[in-house]
């Protein structure tokens, strides 16, 4: 099956980043306590702006992340996570075109 990567930007509030990431990181823990869903992952910050952070996780393929991301509010880190984003700027799901031809 072709991997599917995820894209997702986020605004967080001011002084919460780090704990923004460390509760990332909590999450996709939680998603992979079954099974591994997510084969990797970053968790990025913008160099010009410090409240903003970015997903980049390569999810098994397209069913499983479909699946996993239906269960979001069903993970412990979700909601402390959610109290910590002020806006979802951007949400994705991609696949490589080299993967795809």
């Amino acid at each position: 099956m072709i991997p599917c990567i995820e894209i997702a930007v986020f605004q967080v509030k001011e002084g919460s980043l780090e704990q923004a990431i460390a509760l990332s990181k909590a999450i996709f823990s939680e998603m992979n306590a079954l099974e591994t869903v997510i084969t990797n992952y970053q968790v990025l910050k913008k160099i010009d702006n410090p409240n903003e952070l970015c997903w980049q996780l390569t999810w098994a393929n397209e069913g499983v992340a479909k699946e996993t991301t239906q269960k979001w509010p069903i993970f412990n880190s979700t909601k402390p996570f959610e109290d910590l984003v002020i806006k979802d700027l951007y949400y994705g799901h991609f696949q490589s075109t080299e993967a795809v031809s």
